[in-house]
């Protein structure tokens, strides 16, 4: 359903990028079925590193099967597995000297003053960044824990003032462009064009039916046309 979206719309080709994540055991199976459609294959996770870690996928794996990005710090991942900072830095740095791009996922438990949600996601950045990487190694992903799964998104204006400010902050600490960040937690149509602070939407359940993603692609569309 995915490819068939994104083959509907060839406009998309050089405009909007477009990534998958499907689970481990259907990764291989994804990669075939996209092949050809410009659609990046994302893993959900990575060990930290690679040799005998018995039930862990390892970023030199993960890159041999064509995968281009790979989610990490997700808060499943953080409130399931025990997964701290410290993880996710090193599990950051694995995956960009594996060669393939970190999409860190970044987000506060619960919410508060947006200048407040700010800060916390900036320390969340620099550790996962661990001192080694520029910013514009990552993509990062703004998910508000408190906002996963829940009825609606987070409201647009406290999305916007978060990543707004943490561009800034970014800006303040490094010389560069700053990473491309994207919006996840309830994300689905009709929340792009209301989040101008942000480069994209990261979908869970509302893309599972892939006419949705259709209309975000859409909607995706009109932004790079503006």
């Amino acid at each position: 359903g995915v490819r068939d979206e994104v083959l509907a719309r060839p406009a998309l080709a050089g405009e909007v990028e477009v990534f998958v994540a499907p689970s481990f055991p259907v990764l291989e199976s994804a990669r075939r079925i996209l092949d050809g459609s410009g659609v990046l294959l994302s893993a959900q996770n990575s060990s930290a590193g690679g040799g005998a870690l018995t039930g862990e996928v390892s970023p030199a794996i993960l890159a041999e099967l064509g995968v281009e990005l790979v989610e990490i710090g997700h808060a499943e991942r953080r409130r399931l597995f025990g997964e701290d900072d410290d993880v996710v830095a090193l599990k950051t740095a694995a995956v960009a000297a594996a060669g393939m791009t970190p999409l860190v996922c970044i987000g506060e438990n619960e919410q508060r003053a947006p200048a407040e949600a700010t800060d916390f996601c900036f320390q969340q950045v620099r550790s996962a960044l661990g001192g080694t990487l520029e910013p514009e190694a990552v993509i990062l992903a703004y998910e508000p824990v408190w906002a996963i799964g829940a009825e609606k998104p987070a409201p647009p204006e406290y999305v916007n003032d978060v990543v707004g400010g943490l561009r800034k902050q970014l800006a303040e600490h490094s010389g560069g462009s700053g990473p491309a960040m994207v919006y996840g937690g309830s994300a689905g149509p009709g929340l792009l064009p209301r989040l101008e602070a942000v480069d994209g939407l990261f979908l869970g359940r509302f893309a599972h039916n892939p006419a949705n993603l259709g209309a975000v692609l859409d909607e995706a569309l009109d932004r790079a046309g503006q």
